[in-house]
């Protein structure tokens, strides 16, 4: 091992430290909190993407902050230490460099000194955590695309016009989310970009578009599970929506068939469709289950079976006395973080059973804890016999 110079100072003299040996330590000149310098401990997986600068700190000034790569999100926690880990800066760091007028550095005798800059208490730790993409909602219905909006060509010269609105970086701003875990968050709440603000389309209107796009299936005699996407944007443009929610229909309810080929075809997806009819048929309220079901079936196109396991994690069905009743109660209306989602689940009811509760719960997704560590840390589960439905009430 290369040994150490006359004099050394500062980190490098450390390098060649022999494990077991001692090394003579002083206060720097500098030394004090230096509370801008913090101590981070990474994942060796980290590490490449900490060292070309590919991750980023978000959170506002009430929030805890977390650090994001392109794809995950950690919370930063900090970790006390009840040893003493004394910070030393590089001999050559121009911040720290000390007063040669006081190195005495021309005795070849001089012992090796690392001068310490700061004693440190402990650092931060990164946890994997879920991105907090609740305000992310909150944001899209401050405005919500309808049909009433007006023209906005020219947007950007109209500061009025804006409020309420967020582009993808007002986004990044402010959601504590990745990018790619943001693009999913807007992808999940059928967000569509319009003039460069992300929005979220009103139901209503969103139901006027997919009517007409139903009504010209039938009148052009267009197959549901093959349609032109030209054909269908041109057709919707002609009467008289954007082009750019036709596609963004298209997008929602339907999926590409022809991904990678010339021309671009879509299917209707059963299920979507079904979802979104259920939806605006319980926008009034509850409704008797066999009323539900036959206005359902009347309005669906033609060829889709409406069942109830469809709407699943959408709508409650209850049974009052010998009548069985439905009423929305949609999964995406519930917040991403456990503990909130448990008790707005368990004032909903007190008991649950799992066929019921399922569908509230399977989208919980927290990096370190399983389906059924979430449902010991937050539910009670009781079994009256070994043949029965497992019942889940609030821990």
């Amino acid at each position: 091992m290369e040994s150490p110079q006359p004099g050394s100072r500062g980190a490098e003299a450390l390098k060649h430290v022999v494990p077991g040996s001692s090394i003579a330590v002083k206060y720097h000149p500098l030394f004090g909190p230096h509370d801008d310098l913090i101590l981070l401990e990474l994942d060796e997986k980290l590490l490449p993407d900490v060292l070309h600068e590919r991750v980023v700190l978000r959170g506002q000034p009430d929030e805890d902050a977390v650090l994001c790569t392109q794809s995950k999100t950690y919370a930063m926690k900090f970790v006390g230490t009840s040893n003493s880990v004394l910070l030393i800066p590089p001999a050559n760091h121009s911040e720290f460099c000390e007063n040669p007028q006081n190195n005495d550095s021309n005795k070849e005798e001089e012992k090796v000194v690392a001068p310490v800059i700061k004693v440190v208490s402990g650092n931060i730790e990164l946890v994997e955590a879920a991105p907090r993409l609740d305000k992310l909602k909150s944001f899209l219905l401050e405005k919500t695309y309808n049909f009433d909006e007006y023209d906005m060509e020219n947007l950007e010269d109209n500061q009025e016009s804006t409020i309420g609105l967020y582009s993808w970086n007002d986004l990044v701003d402010n959601i504590q989310a990745s990018d790619e875990e943001l693009r999913s968050g807007l992808q999940a709440l059928s967000a569509v970009e319009i003039n460069g603000y992300w929005r979220l389309v009103d139901g209503s209107y969103m139901d006027m578009i997919l009517g007409m796009l139903l009504k010209n299936s039938v009148i052009n005699d267009w197959s549901l599970n093959a349609l032109n996407e030209d054909e269908v944007v041109s057709t919707l443009v002609s009467d008289g929506f954007p082009g750019v929610l036709a596609r963004h229909c298209l997008r929602t309810y339907g999926t590409k068939v022809n991904e990678g080929m010339p021309g671009c075809a879509w299917k209707l997806d059963e299920k979507r469709v079904c979802i979104h009819f259920a939806r605006e048929i319980l926008k009034g309220g509850k409704r008797k289950l066999e009323s539900f079901l036959d206005e359902w079936r009347q309005k669906v196109p033609d060829g889709m079976q409406p069942t109830v396991d469809l709407v699943e994690g959408e709508v409650l069905i209850e049974r009052v006395g010998v009548e069985t009743w439905v009423r929305a109660f949609s999964v995406a209306s519930l917040p991403s973080t456990p503990a909130e989602r448990f008790a707005i689940l368990f004032r909903e009811r007190t008991k649950w059973e799992w066929k019921d509760l399922q569908p509230y719960v399977r989208d919980l997704k927290i990096p370190g804890l399983s389906s059924e560590g979430l449902l010991l840390k937050y539910t009670r589960r009781t079994q009256p016999s070994p043949d029965a439905e497992p019942i889940f009430s609030a821990r």
